[in-house]
């Protein structure tokens, strides 16, 4: 791909993403296309003397590959985007201008680890953000994923359902999506130990379903009894598991040892 023909593709990158809706369709085969070209060009991987220019222009179509993953719900393709886009928040950081996306993406990736429960990855991470502390808490993209990793530490659940509509950006509710649904099956687990049954309007509120539709979806998935009529739920019980004791291999050797002991003494 020439360099006119990058310059024309990322383009139509910019007119595909910003449209609104955004074009998903066209973004990632523009998408596929661009990483071939920055491959031929030398600017996926930069190395050596590069012109700056080309760098913000590869840098800006990582991005839009980033968020572009998130619209089309495609986690593996948003850890090679943040991935490839390391080298350019890393290396050049000195030489390329500030990115006005890069502390958005920075904050899909911390949110990424907590759905993965890398808690120690998190820390590590947000430790090496190009970040003073006092700025952690001002900055809207990081002080989202700081917050909600301290309301999962905490136990507190509904602020991290809350914190859904607080979203810095559309794409930040993707992975706090993720995160309710570990969250939900959490307390599940917990209820199904607690309780035979319990009340549809019980069962909705504690697992965060702001409609009834969305948990009896969640309700077949784990094998729960739904009875319409009488607005309940029975939880699917594990069988005991009945572990078969050998009585007499334990009463023969109890023996043995008895009589070992007669001859001691």
């Amino acid at each position: 791909m020439t360099s006119q023909n990058l310059a024309t593709s990322y383009n139509e990158l910019q007119r595909a993403f910003d449209a609104r809706p955004s074009d998903l369709k066209k973004c990632g085969t523009l998408l596929a296309q661009l990483k071939v070209g920055l491959i031929e060009a030398g600017l996926l991987i930069p190395q050596g003397e590069t012109n700056l220019h080309d760098l913000v222009v590869a840098r800006d179509i990582l991005e839009i590959g980033v968020f572009w993953s998130i619209r089309a719900k495609d986690v593996p393709s948003f850890d090679r985007y943040f991935s490839q886009l390391h080298t350019f928040y890393t290396d050049f950081r000195s030489s390329l201008p500030p990115s006005k996306r890069e502390f958005a993406v920075r904050g899909l990736n911390l949110i990424r680890l907590l759905t993965q429960n890398r808690i120690a990855d998190f820390h590590t991470t947000l430790e090496s953000l190009p970040l003073p502390a006092d700025e952690i808490n001002t900055n809207p993209y990081i002080r989202h994923p700081v917050n909600l990793e301290r309301w999962l530490m905490e136990g507190s659940y509904s602020k991290v359902w809350n914190a859904r509509e607080e979203a810095p950006a559309e794409e930040y509710k993707f992975f706090v999506d993720s995160l309710m649904g570990t969250i939900r099956n959490e307390i599940a687990s917990c209820e199904e130990s607690a309780y035979d049954s319990l009340p549809l309007k019980d069962a909705a509120t504690l697992l965060f379903f702001p409609s009834q539709s969305g948990l009896l979806v969640f309700a077949q998935q784990r094998g729960w009894q739904v009875d319409l009529t009488a607005g309940m739920i029975t939880f699917a019980k594990k069988n005991d598991e009945q572990v078969e004791i050998p009585t007499q291999k334990l009463i023969a050797a109890n023996l043995a040892y008895a009589r070992e002991l007669e001859q001691i003494v």
